[in-house]
């Protein structure tokens, strides 16, 4: 189901707002400069993505950094809402947001994780996210998008009321599960104690020896928790940038919504 109605619930909890900004975004072809630090809209791409976590007034933004972090935390320096988190050692999207353990120790509230490579998420789809998140009581909330072409991507799968039961990858897919063009994003909204208590049973049991943020999802299943997802109106605006083709689209689109 695609909400659209805004639901003005969001300022009940406290939101922590938790941005990758490690990788080294090979396909950039620059290993000097880190891939979250090119512009789009006369901005480091990363610098969006903050601007949208302060305009859901999130209590805490937290910026995971590593591959040429200095550019990153002497950009955001002066910015006193900003917290570094350094993940020396890139391990995954789930080893990432466990170096934020000791800074949201006391942090009671809902996570959102967000990439600091995917700057043309609105503010209405966030907003949304939160609110069915709230609403739903949900352990965890998925942003998904509905692609033509999915292949590659996650997919995701539901219940007959609309709650999330399994994240396919493509080479698991069985035949039906292939035909679901509905796609998994990476954008999560999480209850923090919950999404805490799941990484502490993340184990690297991969070809990459890398810690999944996805496998989460199977700890709140196993605990019968809620999974909810919600559906972004434009796909656009979750696909993340990893080469140069991708940022000139994205820099074309950024510059017609804003005109």
């Amino acid at each position: 189901m695609l909400y659209t109605l805004r639901i003005m619930t969001i300022n009940k909890t406290n939101l922590a707002v938790v941005i990758m900004a490690a990788g080294k975004g090979t396909r950039m072809k620059n290993p000097n400069m880190a891939k979250v630090m090119y512009e789009i809209g006369g901005k480091p791409m990363v610098d969006q993505v903050v601007s949208l976590s302060r305009k859901l007034k999130a209590s805490r933004i937290l910026l995971i950094v590593g591959w040429q972090r200095d550019s990153v935390v002497s950009y955001f320096s002066n910015q006193k809402d900003v917290e570094f988190v350094d993940q020396i050692e890139q391990l995954g999207t789930g080893h990432a947001v466990m170096q934020t353990t000791q800074k949201l120790e006391d942090f009671d509230g809902d996570v959102l994780v967000l990439s600091g490579d995917v700057p043309l998420l609105t503010i209405q789809i966030l907003e949304n996210l939160i609110s069915l998140h709230r609403n739903d009581s949900a352990t965890a909330t998925i942003l998904t998008a509905e692609l033509e072409n999915p292949k590659g991507y996650g997919r995701i799968i539901r219940n007959p009321d609309g709650k999330v039961v399994k994240i396919v990858e493509q080479k698991d897919a069985n035949h039906e599960e292939l035909k679901v063009t509905e796609i998994n994003s990476g954008i999560y909204l999480f209850d923090k104690m919950k999404l805490f208590d799941a990484l502490k049973h993340l184990k690297p049991n991969n070809a990459q020896g890398e810690y999944y943020l996805t496998d989460v999802f199977e700890y709140f299943w196993k605990n019968k928790w809620v999974v909810s997802a919600i559906k972004a109106p434009d796909p656009v605006e979750v696909i993340g940038i990893n080469d140069l083709k991708q940022l000139e689209k994205a820099r074309i689109i950024f510059d017609r919504k804003r005109s």
